[in-house]
């Protein structure tokens, strides 16, 4: 059979452009537009499809920055957590933090006693609150929140060491350095996440369960009632025994997802007897200056009253001094009168201490017939000596109210305004009253003085009642009483020992009582700070819990 021969089309040549009329790079760009690389095509394809394992990992940091009215916070998977402390240590190494100092805990939440055998390990840091308590309180303005990530800083070439935000912060998160005079804490590692990598803690966690999301930043009066116990755990309300403060207090934005916590969860550490620090600066100035004031206000031109006072209130005054790491800096207080109590306890304090020295100066007067002054001045004394008498008790009143304000302020349930004002307003209360028996002793002034100190007594000895039921559900207060009448008890016994001790001998000889009620109520102090109930996050397994 014959081959047969197959025509095959003619193949269409592309035209060649035309050259002549100028569309040859037009028509070059319109075939490059329509041209992609295998790398481009799968690009694409990526982008246009789920990849097929997208369910089984997760992005640890956002890959865009916060938008407005958005911010950078800490998600913590409980169902992830086994509390093997790599964040811990990675913050620690990559922050090049000191030995004995820590940004980043693993503490241990339990059960409760309505609920069966349940046990939870919590990893904490800094919350970047949206209303942050330590950017609030601290006096010279070392705190900022970033407007663009939300991220609470801390300033540490501005910070004076006063440790306030510490009292400040509801969680525990600043850290005071001895070595530097300064506090320093958590900024979630933010010069990685500015060049787009994951925190030490997200990145060293070997489960994952540590990441950085965006959240809304909101601090308005709806989001402060709505906000709960459960916006840090997964509860519906907060629990009084749990130890950990409502939301409300600083509106944190760590969200801890995953496991149901049961409302009647508690740290494991909530009813360690641990007494917190002394603050001994802060003992010795708090009683001092207003045990001064109190004898300033009795002291009715008498030159001994007067320089006693005196003496004893810039001795105080001296005393704060010792409490701030970086002194010489303290002189930026004014920069958080807006917002901080701390920075307007100065601020009265530096206007009251002139008033001593004119008090002593007027009471020399007398002792000194043949000073000629000129006749203007010799009539206006008078008048300048009334008002300093006036102004020894106004000032010094709004003085010792603002003390009482910065630790009210701190939330914590013993240092309230009605317990502490007790306190503090009762100490001015008994030193003036002593110094009125010491400059007109009588029956009565003896009566002021016995009365005062015993009506200060009296809140105290209400409060110590809360640690006589050994089944009772923990609380703050009970917490504060059990400390007293336990670790604390000696001190709690010498306390009330002095000041009955003060009141007899004061109706012998008032001055002998000075001394004698200046140490009982340095005790009352000492008391005050370390039987307080201080809010933190949830620790470790402590003694005296019982677990």
């Amino acid at each position: 059979m014959p081959a047969t021969l197959t025509r095959l089309p003619a193949v269409k040549r592309a035209a060649k452009p035309d050259i002549e009329q100028g569309n040859l790079i037009d028509r070059l760009l319109a075939e490059q537009k329509q041209l992609q690389t295998p790398v481009a095509r799968f690009s694409e394809i990526h982008h246009k499809r789920k990849p097929d394992l997208a369910d089984h990992y997760r992005s640890l940091i956002p890959l865009t920055k916060p938008g407005e009215g958005e911010q950078y916070a800490f998600e913590v998977s409980l169902d992830r957590c086994t509390g093997c402390k790599a964040c811990v240590s990675a913050c620690h190494s990559l922050n090049g933090l000191d030995d004995d100092e820590a940004w980043r805990d693993v503490g241990t939440l339990l059960g409760g006693r309505d609920t069966p055998g349940w046990q939870q390990t919590v990893t904490t840091a800094c919350h970047h609150c949206a209303d942050p308590g330590c950017m609030n309180g601290c006096p010279v303005g070392a705190y900022e929140k970033e407007k663009d990530t939300g991220i609470v800083r801390h300033l540490d070439d501005q910070c004076i060491g006063c440790s306030y935000c510490i009292l400040k912060c509801p969680y525990d998160v600043p850290k005071y350095s001895k070595k530097r005079g300064i506090v320093r804490k958590c900024d979630m590692c933010h010069q990685r996440l500015a060049e787009g990598e994951a925190p030490a803690c997200v990145q060293a966690c070997p489960t994952e369960a540590i990441r950085i999301i965006k959240v809304p930043r909101d601090k308005s009066p709806e989001a402060r009632k709505k906000a709960t116990f459960g916006d840090l755990f997964q509860a519906t309300a907060h629990s009084p025994q749990s130890a950990i403060p409502v939301s409300s207090i600083t509106l944190p934005t760590t969200r801890y997802v995953g496991r149901e916590v049961p409302l009647s969860a508690t740290a494991a550490d909530v009813e360690a007897l641990v007494p917190q620090h002394a603050h001994w600066p802060l003992v010795f100035m708090l009683m001092l200056t207003q045990a001064g004031a109190g004898l300033l206000m009795s002291s009715q031109g008498d030159l001994p009253i007067t320089l006693t006072g005196t003496a004893i209130f810039f001795a105080g005054m001296g005393a704060s001094v010792f409490h701030l790491g970086q002194p010489l800096k303290a002189w930026r207080f004014f920069l958080g009168l807006r917002t901080s109590w701390l920075s307007r306890e100065i601020l009265m304090f530096s206007m009251f201490a002139p008033i001593p020295m004119a008090l002593v100066a007027f009471s020399l007067l007398p002792h000194f017939p043949k000073l000629r002054l000129p006749s203007l001045v010799s009539d206006l004394l008078p008048l300048a000596e009334k008002i300093t008498t006036l102004s020894t008790i106004g000032v010094g009143l709004l003085a010792v109210f603002t003390s009482v304000m910065i630790y009210h302020d701190t939330r914590r349930s013993l240092w309230r305004f009605p317990l502490g004002a007790a306190r503090f307003f009762g100490t001015v209360a008994s030193f003036a009253a002593l110094g009125h028996s010491i400059i007109a002793p009588s029956l009565l002034a003896t009566g002021l003085f016995i009365s005062a100190v015993l009506l200060k007594m009296v809140p105290e000895l209400r409060m110590l009642k809360l640690a006589e039921d050994e089944d009772a559900r923990w609380s703050p207060d009970v917490h504060s009483a059990r400390l007293q009448t336990g670790p604390l008890g000696p001190i709690l016994r010498a306390r009330f020992t002095l000041a009955i001790l003060a009141v007899f001998v004061a109706g012998i000889h008032p001055w002998y009582a000075l001394p004698i009620l200046l140490i009982a109520e340095l005790l009352e102090r000492q008391l005050y700070f370390q039987s307080v109930q201080a809010p933190k996050m949830p620790g470790n397994f402590g003694p005296k819990t019982g677990h």
